[in-house]
């Protein structure tokens, strides 16, 4: 794909849905290399499949989302899509994220048990190595795996609703990791509810309601009379919205 000039990720006239009904339609424009954006949208509005749609879990309808050149992808899934019950140690999960590099089967050298101790340390989860991942709170996994994100050491970080049902200590912590990715000039994109967070610590937003609304500098977007439009918008949805056919 050519890379837009300044732009991780390019979006033209794209449409995303499932069995061909559409949940997100008609959405161009770019996230910016190194921004730090909050898609924001009523339930329901398509923001989840947004970002399937950029890891190429969704494959477009109609259009293309074309991704720059380093835009390799950190992708965090909502809560409800980890199955914390699966038996291994929170060392264990956070040294997946260096499976890029060392290959599933790959071993694991003592620079990189260092860097994953270090990981571990940046989120606050000292002396919790070796501790089961269905003993940890809902703070203690999503710490263990922001830390995961940090041995990704990706460009480009999608978040889905990484503040859900923690608690405000943990949710600040992790908002600072976040804030230490933008000013390392990461592409940071997370799907968020808490539009005080968004305003406090997100310069730019996507407003979606399955089309887009508004998208720019977050006290642009977050107007009244957006938030309005994208709540009419999902209102007037139809469960029955027509099937899309993929063009030639």
């Amino acid at each position: 794909m050519n890379e837009i000039s300044g732009s991780a990720i390019q979006f033209t006239n794209v449409t995303l849905g499932y069995d061909r009904r559409p949940a997100v339609h008609h959405l161009s424009g770019a996230f910016a290399a190194g921004s730090l954006t909050a898609v924001v949208g009523p339930n329901g509005a398509g923001k989840s499949t947004l970002l399937k749609g950029i890891v190429g879990a969704l494959r477009p309808l109609d259009g293309q989302i074309s991704l720059g050149e380093k835009a390799r992808i950190a992708y965090l899934p909502q809560a409800a899509a980890i199955d914390q019950s699966f038996p291994i140690a929170v060392e264990d999960l956070v040294a997946m994220g260096l499976w890029r590099r060392t290959g599933v089967l790959g071993g694991i050298s003592k620079a990189d048990r260092h860097r994953i101790a270090d990981a571990i340390s940046a989120v606050g989860l000292e002396g919790f190595e070796d501790r089961a991942l269905s003993t940890l709170s809902g703070g203690q996994m999503q710490r263990a795996l922001f830390a995961r994100l940090l041995l990704q050491d990706a460009p480009v970080i999608l978040l889905d609703e990484p503040f859900t049902a923690i608690d405000s200590k943990t949710a600040r912590d992790l908002l600072d990791l976040v804030q230490r990715w933008h000013t390392e000039k990461r592409t940071v994109i997370a799907v968020l509810h808490d539009m005080t967070i968004v305003k406090e610590v997100f310069p730019e937003a996507l407003l979606i309601a399955r089309g887009p609304v508004a998208w720019g500098p977050t006290q642009d977007v977050l107007t009244p009379e957006n938030l309005l439009i994208a709540r009419r918008m999902i209102e007037a949805h139809s469960p029955d919205a027509h099937e899309c056919t993929r063009a030639a």
